[in-house]
């Protein structure tokens, strides 16, 4: 017995997901994850703030106003239109920002406990994320909530919170 290719798997998920069929559909979607791709490599290293938050609002980013990213900024790349960045939103370097979760290649997990998780991600006003945070899909980031070094968010954060740690827990409320 041929086990199925997990390739192939996870094409049919992209394809049902985004409402694509057959191979007209296939390219099509190879051909907006190809535009998505090429937009991210610019805007993951540029330098110029304002032109990143441009480019990825091109890819389907929510992005606010006034929001700052440092280079080396990941925002998902599957799955832009699911992120929602609110205004003076702070993005520090090798931030990444996942809206999906996948065990691509392992279909034993993919069709047991752990399918294709894909949720919004809503990172509010005035947030912070110093550099290395990781967030993952379904998480929303509180407003003016401080996200410290190398912290990995997998739950949601109350507004006005410093957090700190993998997992990401709150050490401290901010006054407001």
């Amino acid at each position: 017995m041929q086990s199925e290719d997990p390739t192939d798997v996870n094409e049919r998920e992209l394809m049902e997901y985004y409402g694509y069929k057959g191979k007209i559909g296939n390219t099509k979607m190879k051909m907006k994850f190809f535009r998505s791709w090429v937009l991210h490599c610019i805007a993951y290293s540029c330098p110029l703030s304002s032109l990143t938050s441009r480019i990825q609002r091109m890819r389907g980013v929510e992005i606010g106003k006034h929001c700052h990213f440092s280079p080396y900024v990941q925002l998902d790349l599957i799955y832009p239109h699911l992120l929602h960045i609110g205004d003076n939103v702070t993005f520090g370097s090798n931030v990444m920002i996942f809206a999906h979760n996948n065990p691509a290649a392992n279909l034993f997990l993919k069709r047991g406990e752990y399918p294709r998780k894909v949720a919004e991600v809503t990172i509010k006003s005035g947030a912070v994320l110093f550099p290395g945070v990781i967030v993952t899909a379904g998480v929303t980031i509180g407003e003016n909530s401080i996200i410290s070094v190398g912290s990995v968010v997998t739950q949601d954060i109350p507004d006005y919170c410093v957090v700190v740690g993998n997992p990401a827990r709150v050490i401290k409320k901010i006054d407001h």
